[in-house]
């Protein structure tokens, strides 16, 4: 046996590899080194593959994530969405809740002007009556007593000239 741990080659086998022609030994030869750029050449695939898979799966991973975001955002935004109507409502009731009270408020005030009014007139057109009633009342007995006085004092003429 030789240094490689293999049997030294005999005449007979030496014969053989020397009838062979020079490209069946090259192809003997090469054959354990395809065989390892074979594998290696597989190997390579195999990892080029798992780097498609790894970028793949990272591509998958980052739309994912996207679709997620997407998806929150829209929630968000239709929460946002809602409370903005809800919080128009709310002072859409408020405002009209604020007319109607109004409304009422004027309503009730002009009643209670055309109420005063009417006293008002009813208590001043009683009080010229009043004071219409007075004034004829003293005028009719200014004239009365006037009449009287005149005639007492034409009866006392009368008397003192006749």
């Amino acid at each position: 046996m030789n240094q490689k741990g293999q049997k030294p080659k005999t005449g007979g086998e030496a014969e053989q590899q020397a009838a062979k022609p020079p490209e069946e030994v090259r192809e003997q030869a090469a054959s354990p080194l395809d065989e390892v750029l074979g594998r290696a050449e597989k190997a390579y695939v195999a990892y080029q593959e798992a780097q498609k898979e790894v970028a793949r799966t990272y591509r998958e991973n980052e739309l994912q994530a996207e679709r997620i975001y997407k998806e929150s955002e829209q929630q968000a935004k239709d929460t946002c969405d809602e409370r903005i109507r809800q919080a128009l409502r709310a002072r859409d009731g408020t405002i009209d809740r604020a007319d109607k009270a109004y409304r009422q408020a004027m309503e009730q005030s002009e009643a209670t002007y055309r109420e005063n009014d009417q006293q008002a007139k009813g208590a001043c057109d009683g009080s010229i009556k009043q004071a219409l009633k007075t004034y004829k009342e003293t005028v009719e007995q200014a004239w009365k007593l006037r009449e009287e006085t005149v005639g007492q004092a034409w009866k006392i003429y009368a008397k003192e000239t006749g």
